[in-house]
C-alpha cells in the first residue's frame, strides 16, 4: 500500500509544479521550463525533481539555481495544495532529456524516418506502382 500512496503523491506532486512553474518571476527560471520526472523519498521528506528546458541543459541548470532560491515559496504552496502532513525538502536536478528527444527527432526526420503510420519507404513505393 505505501508504494501506491507514494506514487500518487509523486503525481500530485508533479501536477501541482507544473501549474506553480508559471506563476514565479524569477528571470533565471526559463520560461519554457517543464518537470520531467520526480521521486519521492520513502519517508516523503525529500523529493528530486528533474527539469528540463527546451534550450539545452545550460539553460536547465541556470533555472534550478532560481528554483532553489523560491523553494520555500514552492514548498509551501505544494503543503498548502496538496494538504500533505508534512513538506518535503526540494532538490532541483538539471535535465537534458527534451534537448536529447527534439535531437534524436530532428535526426530522424533527416533520415526520412518520421515514424508515422503509412510512412515507412517500403509502402510509398508500394503506392507509386
Amino acid at each position: 500500500m505505501a508504494s501506491f500512496k507514494l506514487g500518487r503523491v509523486q503525481e500530485d506532486i508533479l501536477r501541482e509544479l507544473t501549474a506553480i512553474l508559471p506563476e514565479l518571476k524569477d528571470p533565471r527560471i526559463a520560461p519554457m521550463l517543464s518537470v520531467v520526472r520526480v521521486e519521492l523519498a520513502g519517508d516523503m521528506g525529500h523529493c528530486k525533481i528533474y527539469v528540463s528546458s527546451m534550450n539545452g541543459i545550460e539553460e536547465a541548470k541556470r533555472s534550478c539555481k532560481g528554483l532553489v532560491s523560491a523553494s520555500g515559496y514552492i514548498r509551501r504552496e505544494l503543503f498548502t495544495r496538496l494538504g500533505l502532513r508534512k513538506s518535503p525538502e526540494l532538490h532541483f536536478i538539471a535535465d537534458d532529456s527534451i534537448a536529447y528527444a527534439a535531437d534524436i527527432s530532428e535526426k530522424l526526420n533527416d533520415l526520412g524516418l518520421t515514424g508515422g503510420v503509412g510512412n515507412s519507404p517500403a509502402e510509398t513505393e508500394d503506392d507509386a506502382e
